[in-house]
């Protein structure tokens, strides 16, 4: 189907719907009884319970279920930042999806600020109504601090999922991939194209899997290493820490040479075939930039790749959040934990992995649809 057909269905389907999601009640309010328990008198009961005893709100009340999925449109993917209206439909269709693949209730909240500390302060104040809250398409560097600063406030699990959900899905990829390559993970050299939100997530959990990993990051000015003096705070960090290492500047060709896995998280069209042709044997390529990746997948192929996976559910190995987050906040509200940690995360990515018994070329990773995909990454969140 043509881009274009897609774009005119699309349009006409959500004018239709008016919305991907409904509120229906859990118990069907049929007579004065019912109501009488579902509200007044009844629910005066209820209330005076919780505010004695808030921490019994889990039990008694949606924040047992209920997941928030808030952005600020700052960072929509692939179509930047387009503010609060054009954020919506994608929250809805996050919230749809957490229902289709984990039967996780979760409502669309969008926000008309963009201003760090009003963004803070309105999801920590409505925080006592959910189980988790899932950030979504908010731009870096200012990403890092809501999610941190909120983790911090809060008692409940807070993830940016443009970070982790991605990471771990790129790392249950990539131990597959490897697999098929005959490569040792703890032994490649990883050049990551794009180091925004998804780029640093993916880096940091890659070091952290495999600590002898060698990567080379390289955004639009060129390869980040610590003789630059335009870096952000969190570049600055991911040198401080050894988290990534390169002795000297250059473009993405440069820090291509010898490698052995691309990652990108980047721009359409930036790894050009005869780029890959500098890599070491059987390369592996992973251009997830959307909608149209950093290489297609044939031209990759055709250059000497031995797998390409892309972000794309139309090409082969589609690397994709929602492999994650349905089954990251299944989990952690089944087990009413109060963070998603690194530990969780790693061990998520191996689950993941695990659904593809025998990985090939063409299928590192399980389809969104495949049975017990949320399972398996929620086994992990506890």
């Amino acid at each position: 189907m043509a881009k274009k057909d897609i774009s005119y269905e699309a349009l006409a389907l959500h004018k239709k719907l008016k919305g991907k999601i409904r509120i229906t009640p859990a118990l069907k309010v049929r007579s004065r009884d019912d109501l009488s328990l579902i509200y007044t008198p009844g629910v005066a009961a209820v209330s005076s319970h919780l505010e004695k005893n808030p921490k019994d709100a889990r039990d008694y009340s949606i924040k047992g279920k209920m997941i928030a999925v808030i952005s600020d449109g700052s960072a929509v993917l692939g179509l930047g930042n387009i503010g609060a209206y054009g954020a919506l439909p994608v929250m809805e269709g996050k919230a749809a999806l957490f229902k289709t693949f984990a039967d996780v209730d979760a409502f669309p909240i969008v926000l008309d600020t963009q201003d760090t500390e009003e963004i803070i302060e309105t999801i920590a104040r409505i925080a006592p109504a959910f189980g988790g809250i899932n950030l979504e398409d908010f731009a870096a560097p200012k990403c890092f601090e809501i999610e941190e600063r909120l983790k911090k406030m809060l008692d409940i699990p807070v993830m940016h999922d443009d970070q982790h959900g991605t990471a771990i899905a790129v790392l249950a990829g990539l131990i597959n991939a490897t697999k098929v390559t005959g490569k040792n993970l703890n032994r490649s050299r990883v050049t990551v194209s794009g180091v925004g939100a998804a780029g640093v997530a993916i880096i940091k959990l890659l070091k952290l899997y495999a600590p002898k990993i060698a990567i080379v990051a390289v955004d639009s000015v060129g390869v980040i290493w610590k003789g630059r003096k335009d870096l952000t705070p969190m570049k600055k960090k991911l040198i401080a820490g050894k988290i990534i290492s390169s002795e000297q500047g250059g473009d993405l060709e440069m820090a291509l040479t010898n490698a052995d896995i691309f990652i990108g998280v980047s721009k359409a069209g930036v790894l050009k075939p005869h780029m890959i042709q500098r890599m070491n044997k059987k390369p592996i390529i992973f251009a997830m930039a959307n909608p149209v990746p950093e290489i297609l997948p044939g031209e990759a192929i055709k250059a000497g790749a031995a797998i390409v996976a892309t972000g794309r559910s139309d090409f082969p190995n589609q690397i994709n959040n929602s492999l994650v987050f349905p089954g990251i906040f299944r989990g952690a509200l089944d087990n009413k934990v109060s963070a998603i940690t690194d530990a969780m995360k790693t061990k998520a990515a191996k689950n993941l992995a695990a659904m593809v018994k025998k990985p090939t070329a063409q299928r590192i990773v399980p389809g969104p649809f495949d049975k017990g995909v949320a399972q398996a990454v929620a086994r992990a969140i506890q």
